[in-house]
């Protein structure tokens, strides 16, 4: 009985491993498989002057066009100085047209010699610093008009808000971080490829990414298409966090895949696996940046 039962595990054993033998995935040795993380650049938002800021208008999480408002500060005595140096300017440029007729007027005869030299000379000096006052408050002007504007806060590009640092209320000042965004676009991977697989590989050069999550209307990985559009000319130790300790001695050579399709689901720091064939990929010598 007992014999029976031992032919009968083995049969299950043997049949088993067949099964795993014949099902399993054959390694394509025209496949060239590298592993990596989604990088997305982020954008830190700060005012050009410090101020109390009045509104914030986002959320974390909430997306952003281009050119959209996200915060303001008080600026009341940002429209003071503005208000100041126009004044200014009218003011200045009435004394500016004031001795310029008084200069016009008196020309002539300080040509015939009827009026004295100091006479002219005191004419023209004030004609030409009442010119220049004029311009002086010009571009004092201008300058208030640009602390003013400094006052609101644009979206440099399309994107997602990643952290709300502030909160209205609070005063900051210049340079200060209130927001940091991640753009949607560029989305590139960041991976390492060995010396030997180094000449195998060129700029251009289609690939598919595929992430770790399970896209439910397919059942299959999640996959995008992409491009390399960066290889180091240096190489590298193998990065501790990515690879085991004996292989960190190992040199290697970093490249950026950039991905076409990109949407929603790519998120930074996101790993992603990365297959290139080597034999029936279509190669691009254009850099598409």
């Amino acid at each position: 009985m007992i014999k029976k039962v031992l032919i009968i595990v083995l049969i299950l054993i043997l049949i088993t491993t067949g099964v795993y033998l014949l099902t399993r995935e054959k390694k394509n040795p025209n496949e060239l498989t590298l592993y990596g993380n989604i990088e997305i650049r982020q954008v830190d938002l700060s005012f050009q002057v410090s101020g109390q800021i009045e509104e914030m208008y986002k959320e974390e999480g909430d997306s952003v066009k281009k050119g959209e408002l996200v915060a303001i500060l008080d600026d009341r005595d940002y429209e003071s100085n503005l208000e100041k140096a126009s004044a200014e300017v009218s003011r200045t440029l009435a004394l500016s047209q004031d001795t310029l007729s008084k200069y016009e007027r008196q020309a002539p005869l300080c040509v015939d010699d009827i009026v004295s030299k100091q006479e002219c000379d005191t004419l023209l000096n004030n004609k030409n610093k009442t010119k220049a006052d004029y311009e002086a408050a010009v571009a004092a002007k201008n300058f208030a008009q640009n602390q003013l504007d400094y006052t609101k806060i644009y979206a440099p590009d399309e994107g997602t808000i990643m952290v709300r640092v502030q909160e209205p209320g609070a005063t900051v000042n210049k340079g200060q971080i209130v927001y940091s965004i991640s753009k949607t676009k560029p989305v590139w991977i960041r991976a390492y490829v060995n010396e030997t697989d180094l000449g195998n590989i060129k700029y251009g050069m289609e690939v598919n990414v595929y992430t770790d999550t399970t896209n439910p209307q397919t059942g299959e990985k999640r996959k995008y298409k992409g491009y390399i559009g960066y290889i180091s000319p240096v190489a590298e130790f193998t990065p501790k966090t990515v690879q085991s300790t004996d292989l960190r001695t190992s040199l290697v050579y970093r490249i950026r895949v950039y991905i076409d399709d990109i949407d929603e689901y790519l998120r930074q720091g996101m790993p992603t696996t990365i297959k290139i064939n080597l034999a029936g990929t279509k190669q691009d010598d254009n850099c598409r940046n």
